[in-house]
């Protein structure tokens, strides 16, 4: 071939040809670019996405794969909400509606250097707003979950584990709930690479609304998921006790005075008697004189009067005559009437006692039945809570500020509200910006992870326009919120009418 067969493109000023445009795309198709969302720096080849499936290769550029999650509401009480109903509604931005930005899909400020990638402007009701979004990568982070039931799930301090791999522990226990405490920086980065990693899948399943099967070294089996009853060693539970042993015999005293001559409530922590107890000496009955065995506290409250179970009341007792230690033959008396039950009513038996002081079982009264009905009427379903808990760092927030302390103390001063997803958060006393946040008011599948390992978690700073002048943020980054739709690709998501809407606290005097 000849030169003059192959004319040289540096030189000419005619228009490519059409072989030309197609070779040009060609090669950009063979592209291979390095995602820079993360430490992890995937080099991801056209139409394909890196390790965490979040950002693919379109084209030759680096794209977010998600749509953005755009909360709307039509009004302050929402109502209205027609096209929200419409099945046929495709998620596209609905005119006229209240608008929040969240920051699932919005991308993260790795690798740290940048502002975040949306700070929007906004008005509500004539004020000025800003709500810095991104998506926060969490390496120091974790979960608590709070079990809400009397079993036995393991000892404070057991090792809660996952395919073999410790995640977690169990924690202190609190009024009628379990707690685990999972995840965190020593399991995500301290251990071995597969524990982190099982550590990481475990946490994005939690905190995504899914269940994690777990097992706790000298302890239960346990199915945790959010919003759902716990499973502990194959068995749903459904009830959360209705107080300890001590405060069911004050909240039921009066109701059995009448009907029963004393009454017994099994529980792992505090057993109550009701003759012994004070509400029963209110209540002027008479002493019953049956000891119960354990270490005994104030009148009629005992402690450790079984191993802690999954039988009566959290104990391993499931004859709940083992707990007496001695009936006294010169205080109580034959056809004396024994009521024990436990903190959820879901155990319960009734006796008298015969010529020689001995319990024997029999049929209980519709009278105290009913009351046993009632302690089941007052426990609360059985229920999984799960707490996203992350920091947010100086990198974090250097997407808000070129002077990140000034954030930390304008939430501290309640001038900026921070939120996860739109879900309000708990930000923990203390230096630097710790959140809390329960997964089950946050929209669905908010969270996603990067490989390092660590969770990806939305996160949203609002506060007035002034204030965020105020801190030096960056200003020239501001995009109004109309167009927002214009640069990104946006999912419309609906309101729960029962969380507060992010902007709107600011309007009443209160940015808590």
């Amino acid at each position: 071939m000849t030169s003059s067969e192959t004319p040289d493109p540096r030189g000419s000023t005619d228009a490519p040809s059409e072989r030309a445009l197609a070779e040009a795309k060609a090669a950009s198709a063979d592209t291979i670019i390095t995602c820079d969302a993360c430490p992890v720096l995937c080099r991801i080849r056209a139409g394909k996405t890196g390790a965490c499936d979040r950002y693919g290769n379109v084209e030759g550029k680096l794209t977010r794969m998600d749509a953005m999650v755009v909360a709307q509401r039509l009004s302050a009480d929402n109502t209205g909400m027609v096209p929200f109903l419409n099945k046929e509604w495709d998620g596209r931005l609905v005119p006229g509606a209240e608008t929040f930005v969240t920051g699932i899909g919005a991308g993260t400020t790795y690798p740290d250097y940048k502002p975040a990638p949306f700070i929007v402007s906004s008005q509500v009701d004539g004020v000025d707003m800003i709500t810095v979004v991104t998506e926060g990568i969490f390496s120091y982070c974790g979960v608590k979950v709070k079990i809400d039931t009397d079993r036995y799930i393991g000892p404070e301090q057991a090792a809660v584990r996952l395919n073999g791999e410790q995640i977690g522990h169990v924690t202190t226990a609190e009024y009628g709930s379990q707690m685990l405490a999972l995840g965190g920086v020593r399991h995500l980065t301290g251990g071995s690479k597969k524990e982190g990693t099982v550590t990481c899948d475990a946490l994005l399943t939690l905190c995504n609304k899914g269940a994690v099967d777990m097992t706790i070294d000298g302890g239960a089996t346990l199915r945790v998921h959010a919003g759902k009853p716990p499973v502990i060693d194959g068995i749903e539970e459904h009830r959360m006790r209705v107080g300890c042993g001590s405060a069911t015999i004050g909240i039921f005293a009066q109701q059995w005075r009448d009907h029963v001559d004393e009454v017994i409530v099994v529980d792992d922590h505090i057993t109550g008697v009701l003759s012994e107890h004070q509400a029963g000496r209110f209540l002027e009955m008479k002493p019953a004189g049956i000891r119960v065995r354990g270490r005994k506290s104030t009148p009629g409250r005992y402690f450790q009067v079984a191993n802690p179970g999954t039988g009566w009341g959290g104990t391993d007792i499931e004859n709940p005559l083992a707990i007496i230690e001695k009936i006294s033959a010169e205080t109580a008396w034959p056809g004396l009437r024994l009521l024990m039950v436990s903190t959820t009513g879901e155990h319960h038996a009734y006796f008298i006692l015969d010529d020689q002081l001995v319990p024997k079982p029999a049929g209980i009264p519709a009278a105290i039945a009913k009351v046993v009905e009632r302690i089941g009427e007052n426990c609360e379903p059985a229920l999984c809570t799960v707490l996203f808990m992350g920091g947010a760092g100086g990198s974090l927030r250097a997407g808000v500020t070129e002077n990140p302390i000034r954030l930390t103390r304008s939430v501290r001063d309640a001038l900026t509200r921070v939120t996860a997803g739109g879900a309000p958060v708990y930000v923990w006393p203390g230096g630097g910006i710790t959140i809390m946040v329960d997964v089950a008011t946050m929209p669905e599948n908010s969270f996603g992870y990067v490989p390092t390992p660590a969770l990806v978690a939305p996160i949203e700073f609002t506060m007035r326009r002034a204030d965020y002048e105020a801190m030096g943020g960056h200003i020239g980054q501001v995009r109004s919120i109309t167009e927002i739709g214009e640069t990104a690709s946006v999912k419309s998501i609906a309101w729960e009418n029962d969380q507060p809407w992010p902007l709107r606290p600011f309007l009443e005097g209160d940015a808590s």
